[in-house]
């Protein structure tokens, strides 16, 4: 009998962000790569059960803090499913290796004096921690700093603290400091050149919930959400790069590049973002079409305000839709398979399939603003599932 197959609906997007920066500016990139690896193209229970109970914590998540990236791994998520890539901080320049974020905005990797922080991971194996007594550049952010931006009792004599918080109980909380950041800028020619400039981020004292298990901890988080306070926001208030960031995707290994700056190739067409958001990266989803045909849903369903829209985030690797639309783009999939019988695992619909999904199953078109169009095809959808 064949391996059965979960539905779950997956877009693998670029997604680029600007503001009304002006200038010459240089680019920059990093590669980035996927957290786990897959087995064989399968999927285990385990790993799909973790990547659902992940991005359902992290629709609930809100910040608290007052105060070329090349990427590899699979196109395809599993385990928790998030995107990582290594900086450099500090003189003399330490790696690090953090998740990159398009739905938070702190910037903060685990301190040296960090208290509850798992020391190795099943991704890094060794992690690492910053030590500002090891880095020539290194300064504490002050109360009084304009950076700062911690409420009471926070004054002018003490130390900057920043905390981000989870709503699955994960935790980071420490100080803020100025450092080196190091990266790759990109040039006209294609060629990149190390370069580094001083941001401020947060140096990690005390890790809880999820940020210290240490299945699956990394050096820290860079968030890349809608804020003044992000890493690219510091670099575009310093005049080095443009506030824009692009996420291009490898489709046969996951990962990709993250580049910021600008976009350079053009035929790269476009959505705008949606600007109503404090955190999120909002834009105008229009229609969504099965096999060519529209599905028939009620008026103003894709609507966007301040509390609800369609909004991408590299750090949820599913697509999550509303019951009303979940349910006729499922009756719309499998139209002309009125035999096929659903099970339940992990809240997921399964279903066991003989043959090529790619042939018997249609192509999912979503229909952005600017007549963009994302094409979602069976083996995006369809994922072969192990039982264990």
């Amino acid at each position: 009998m064949a391996a059965p197959l979960l539905l779950s609906t997956i877009i693998l997007a670029l997604v680029v962000v600007a503001s009304s920066t002006h200038g010459t500016m240089a680019n920059g990139v990093f590669q980035v790569r996927r957290k786990f690896h897959i087995v064989d193209g399968v999927y285990k229970g385990s790993d799909i059960g973790a990547l659902q109970t992940h991005d359902e914590n992290r629709h609930r998540r809100r910040n608290l803090m007052a105060a070329e990236l090349p990427l590899g791994g699979f196109n395809i998520p599993y385990g928790t499913g998030l995107y990582y890539t290594d900086i450099g901080i500090g003189t003399p320049a330490v790696k690090y290796y953090v998740q990159l974020d398009t739905g938070s905005k702190a910037f903060w990797v685990n301190g040296i004096s960090c208290k509850q922080c798992p020391h190795e991971s099943d991704i890094l194996r060794k992690l690492t921690f910053y030590d500002p007594r090891s880095s020539v550049s290194s300064k504490e952010v002050k109360c009084d700093d304009t950076i700062c931006t911690s409420r009471p009792p926070c004054n002018m004599t003490l130390r900057c603290p920043y905390i981000t918080g989870y709503a699955d109980g994960g935790l980071t909380m420490g100080i803020l400091f100025t450092d080196l950041l190091h990266y790759h800028q990109l040039y006209g020619n294609g060629q990149t050149q190390p370069t580094s400039t001083s941001v401020t981020f947060g140096c990690g004292l005390q890790q809880s919930g999820s940020l210290n298990n240490s299945a699956v901890a990394i050096d820290g988080i860079i968030g890349f959400g809608n804020s003044n306070q992000t890493a690219l926001s510091q670099l575009a208030a310093a005049g080095k790069t443009k506030k824009i960031f692009s996420h291009c995707l490898d489709s046969t290994n996951g990962g990709g590049i993250f580049a910021i700056g600008e976009v350079v190739e053009p035929k790269v067409k476009t959505t705008p973002i949606v600007k109503n958001n404090e955190v999120y990266h909002l834009v105008n989803l229009k229609s969504i079409n099965v096999a060519g045909t529209t599905l028939q849903l009620p008026a103003n369903i894709f609507g966007t305000t301040k509390t609800k829209g369609t909004f991408i985030d590299s750090g949820s690797t599913l697509v999550y839709l509303p019951e009303i639309i979940y349910s006729e783009l499922i009756l719309a999939v499998f139209a002309k398979h009125p035999d096929i019988t659903m099970g339940a695992m992990y809240n997921f619909q399964c279903f066991h399939f003989l043959g090529s999904v790619d042939d018997k199953f249609p192509k999912i078109t979503f229909h952005f603003e600017n007549d963009l169009t994302l094409d979602v095809y069976p083996y995006d959808y369809l994922l072969e599932y192990e039982v264990t």
